[in-house]
């Protein structure tokens, strides 16, 4: 992988056994991620505290700015930042990792020496779910629905395994096309292209990927009409809560292959759990802790 699992900064991790982290965003009191690192901290012998930071719940009206601020000077080793915040961080940043800059947007925050470390485990996340769910799968055309932050992520991640044609889109015909553009002028290659005619790529496509919201409990739906699925299609997606997506469900009954959104929801925490601590996360044990929600 290009984007490394060493930190920007060199110098040695801090000793102390007490780690201190936080989740920044709107919305976000369902997320599995404080518990996976908590269990995780625990099992390796930490104290290690995880806070929730949601800018809409707080009656301080801090903004991110100032919560980044409270952070760092009350001793944080970092923050994990989600939506709607990727983009806006990166100006509160000292570095930023080359997946970082790659996708246009933040979601760990490191803060070491001085200094913030602006990391995206997004990018990391999918990559090593792929390689661990769908080790196998042909990369020749791939289809990605989305081309918002997640979306970014997902192509940089998707051409960094090598995929031949990215085929992307999006409702935004101008997102799209701008993610196209980056993800050529990045890379230095012609891989990624926008396309309007879903129906048209998805019958000469390898694989189908929906890097958007569309499935979630809130947001029910497929972010396309599933009848274009065959069991020729490998299907990954990045929901994870339903588990199961509609999308899922029906690809599966056709006989697709398929990644649902547990493993980069779990390899992005076992990312940013090692820039936190300086430490290996072992993802089986955060996997469990995460799987481990749908089994109450």
């Amino acid at each position: 992988m290009s984007e490394s699992a060493t930190p920007l900064c060199k110098e040695p991790y801090p000793q102390s056994k007490s780690v201190r982290v936080g989740l920044v965003g709107n919305g976000i009191q369902e997320s599995r991620t404080p518990a996976m690192h908590v269990a995780e901290g625990l099992s390796q012998g930490l104290d290690y505290r995880y806070d929730l930071i949601d800018p809409e719940q707080l009656e301080t009206g801090d903004n991110l700015s100032d919560i980044v601020a409270h952070a760092e000077a009350a001793g944080f080793s970092g923050l994990n930042i989600t939506f709607p915040y990727k983009q806006e961080v990166i100006a509160l940043t000292d570095e930023l990792s080359e997946a970082a800059r790659k996708v246009g947007a933040v979601n760990t925050l490191v803060f070491r020496d001085g200094k913030r470390f602006g990391h995206n485990t997004d990018f990391w996340g999918f990559a090593e779910g792929m390689r661990n769910g769908l080790p196998d799968v042909k990369l020749d055309r791939i289809l990605l629905i989305g081309a918002g932050g997640a979306g970014a992520a997902l192509a940089f991640a998707l051409q960094d395994l090598g995929v031949t044609e990215l085929m992307i889109v999006d409702s935004r015909a101008d997102a799209a096309s701008a993610l196209a553009d980056r993800v050529n002028t990045l890379t230095g290659t012609k891989t990624a292209h926008v396309v309007d005619d879903v129906a048209k790529c998805a019958a000469s496509a390898n694989g189908i990927v929906n890097a958007t919201p569309m499935g979630m409990a809130k947001l029910p739906g497929t972010p396309i009409d599933t009848a274009l699925l065959t069991p020729d299609h490998w299907v990954a997606e990045i929901v994870y809560f339903p588990l199961e997506t509609e999308f899922l469900r029906i690809a599966i009954a056709k006989g697709c292959r398929t990644l649902d959104g547990s493993r980069m929801a779990v390899f992005q925490a076992v990312r940013a759990f090692q820039l936190f601590t300086g430490r290996d996360a072992d993802a089986a044990r955060m996997m469990a802790t995460f799987k481990g929600f749908d089994a109450t």
